[in-house]
Formats: structure tokens, C-alpha cells, sequence
């Protein structure tokens, strides 16, 4: 009996997987203020933990990618997954910083060594000119996380303490670990979509890839746009409760927005990054280079606050989305690796975004600060691509 859905299942558990550690990399959105008064620091300290996560996934994606690439695929998957269990269990019970913040980096490079796979293993299960919608369902685990994981380990957070967030992202990992097992196949090394065994350069070969100009264009571009998206994205708690005076119920409402807002444009992007990105890239920048200052400027007012925060969250995801797919077009010689460069890219953005935002807290601008950082950050991307607008959309499929 044939699969009743548009790709093979082992892509969607693979998806199962993201949503579980995506619920993890967004939900400090709505848990900062909760961290920061448990453990007697400031909220802007407490971002560092998205920081930390970030710079775990920047350091693990290329380091576990190359240690990995000879490894059983559903092996390597497996103990990822569980690593990153683990990680979220310990951080629940500590009632140190610095511990916690040294979790948040293990679970990184776990899930940073997951998804520079999974990344991989999705290019092989379709054909080749559907990569983009490919990591469309993939990255669909990200987006579901924002419209339902974050919001309610929020939701959780707030009736039950942050930590019973971390456990519940420790038990969630439990099924997912289980369609890893069961659902990717067990032999080592890269695999066409009929199970054939294919050829791959040496791994020095896969590392001169990164002297290509056009991949470092997208890879620099994806940084920024993902430090814009995770400026804004990290520090929303605050805006609420604080500029818009809402209560803190309405912190889970404003992530579902952003999340269906992320599901709406990953979804649309990933029919047009294959063979239209320069679309994705002219009409979604130049948006979001008005939307986040807008937020900023509007952010005391709750009904243009919410419907800028779902305007923002598709305009972010259909931009970085089609980023990520171009990262691995123009990477193709780097076939084990190539997904490992997408994720350090944007993780290098996801490092960098709340890391800027946090020193606009203490400014006259407020809550509102890292918002206005990041429309700074898309203006930067925008002045980067244009002048290299040919090279950035020039078909290499």
C-alpha cells in the first residue's frame, strides 16, 4: 500500500524529532522571567541560555557532522535524541546557572548533530528538485513547536515553574526517540532514495566547499536574518507583560501567533525556494525591515502587537527557510556536511541576536530595544544581498 502522504514517512518522524527539540530552542521566550527570579539574575542574563543553546548549536553542527558522517544514520539519530533527554533532565533539577547554562549547550550540540543530519537524510528521501519542500515538512517540526510546544511549556511554566517545562521536554523526546528507531533505516553512510549506496568526496573536499563565495553569501545572509528573527523572538515575554500591560497568560497567545505566523510562511516558502528564492528574497526582506520597527513602535498597543507578531513570525520563516535551502543547493559537493553548514549558519545568527538585543534592555528604549535591533539586522541583510542579488538567486539546482 503506498504512503497516503506527499513523502516517504521516515521524513515526518524526523519532523516528530524538531518539534521536540524546537519546543526546546524557542521556549525561553516565555520562560525568561520565570528562570531570572528563580535563580536571582537578571532577564537579560537569563537570554544568554538562548545564547548558549545557539552557540552550542554553532560549534556542535560541523564538529558532530564530521564525527558522525561514518555512523550508523539511525544510531547516531537515536543518541542525539537521547543525549538531549538527558540534557533537559538535569537541567530541571539544578539550581545553578552555570550548570543550566552548560546543559543548554549539550542539549545544542545534540540537537545541532541531529538536524545537520536529519537535514541530510531529508535531501535523500525525495527527488532532487524537491529539497525545498523536503525541508519544508522538516522544518514544519520547528514551526508546529512555536504554534503548540512553546506555547504550552509556557502555559506550563506559568501554572507549574519553568522546570516542569524542561521535564515535559525530556518526556516528549521519549516517542520521538522511538520513530527514529523505528522509522529510519538502520545501515551507515549516505543513501539515495532507493536505499542505493552512493559516492561522497573526502572530508577535507566537503570543508573547501566554504571557500565558495555564493555559499558564504547565503550562509552570512541566513545568519543575519535568523539573529533578526531571534532578537525579537527571545525578549517577547517582556513586551507583552511590560509595553502592551498584558497579563501573562496572553505570553502563550503571543507565541501561538508567531508559531502559526512561522507554520504559514515556512509552508509558502517551501514551494517557491526551489526554484523562485530571489521572490522569497525581495518580497519577505524588504517586509521585514518595516514590520520590526513597526512592532517596536506599536508594541503598546495589544491588537496591532498581536498582528504584527504573526506578520513578523511568517515573514521570518519564509525568508530563513529559503535560506536554508539554498545553503544546501549551493553546498551539493558537501553531501554529509552540507546540512551541518545550515544549521551553524543560522544558529551563528541565533547566537548573535539575543546577544545584541540584551544590551538594548537597558537602554532608553526598553522592551521595545529588541525589536528595533532587529529591523537594524534585516537593514544589514539588505544591504549585504543587494548589491549580490544575481549571485544570491542564480540557479545551481
Amino acid at each position: 500500500m503506498p504512503f497516503p502522504f506527499p513523502f516517504p514517512l521516515p521524513l515526518y518522524l524526523l519532523a516528530t524529532a524538531v518539534f521536540a527539540m524546537g519546543t526546546s530552542e524557542f521556549m525561553l521566550a516565555g520562560l525568561l522571567p520565570d528562570i531570572a527570579a528563580d535563580l536571582d539574575i537578571s532577564v537579560g542574563t537569563a537570554g544568554l541560555l538562548t545564547s548558549a543553546f545557539a552557540i552550542g548549536m554553532v560549534v556542535g553542527a560541523p564538529v558532530v557532522a564530521a564525527l558522525a558522517r561514518d555512523w550508523p544514520r539511525r544510531l547516531s539519530l537515536l543518541g542525539f535524541v537521547l543525549t538531549f533527554a538527558a540534557a533537559h533532565l538535569v537541567g530541571a533539577l539544578t539550581t545553578s546557572f552555570a550548570v543550566l547554562f552548560a546543559t543548554r549547550i549539550v542539549a545544542a550540540v545534540a540537537n545541532a548533530g541531529f538536524l545537520a543530519v536529519a537535514l541530510t537524510v531529508a535531501t535523500t528521501l525525495v527527488l532532487p528538485d524537491r529539497k525545498g519542500r523536503a525541508l519544508a515538512v522538516l522544518l514544519s517540526g520547528t514551526t508546529v513547536a512555536t504554534v503548540a510546544g512553546v506555547p504550552g511549556g509556557a502555559v506550563l511554566g506559568t501554572l507549574l515553574g519553568w522546570r516542569a517545562t524542561f521535564l515535559a521536554v525530556a518526556a516528549l523526546c521519549l516517542p520521538a526517540a522511538l520513530g527514529v528507531l523505528k522509522g529510519i533505516p538502520a545501515g551507515p553512510g549516505r543513501r539515495g532514495r532507493g536505499g542505493e549506496a552512493t559516492g561522497r568526496p573526502a572530508l577535507r573536499l566537503e570543508f573547501a566547499q566554504l571557500a565558495d563565495p555564493r555559499l558564504t553569501l547565503v550562509m552570512l545572509l541566513g545568519a543575519l536574518v535568523n539573529a533578526a528573527t531571534f532578537a525579537g523572538f527571545t525578549f517577547l515575554a517582556p513586551v507583552v507583560t511590560g509595553t502592551a500591560g498584558l497579563s501573562e497568560l496572553w505570553i502563550p497567545a503571543t507565541l501561538v501567533l508567531f508559531g502559526l505566523g512561522s507554520f504559514t510562511g515556512v509552508t509558502v516558502a517551501g514551494r517557491l525556494s526551489d526554484r523562485r528564492p530571489g521572490l522569497v528574497v525581495a518580497v519577505a526582506g524588504p517586509l521585514l525591515l518595516a514590520g520590526w520597527p513597526a512592532l517596536a513602535l506599536l508594541a503598546d498597543r495589544p491588537t496591532a502587537l498581536l498582528a504584527l507578531v504573526f506578520v513578523q513570525g511568517a515573514l521570518s520563516f519564509a525568508l530563513g527557510g529559503t535560506l536554508i535551502t539554498r545553503v544546501l543547493y549551493e553546498a551539493a559537493g558537501a553531501p554529509t556536511m552540507a546540512g551541518s553548514y545550515a544549521t551553524a549558519a543560522l544558529n551563528v545568527g541565533a547566537a548573535a541576536g539575543p546577544l545584541i538585543a540584551a544590551t538594548t534592555l537597558g537602554t532608553a528604549a526598553g522592551d521595545r530595544g529588541p525589536l528595533w535591533s532587529s529591523g537594524l539586522l534585516i537593514a544589514v541583510a539588505l544591504l549585504v544581498a543587494f548589491p549580490l542579488r544575481t549571485t544570491l538567486t542564480a540557479d545551481r539546482r
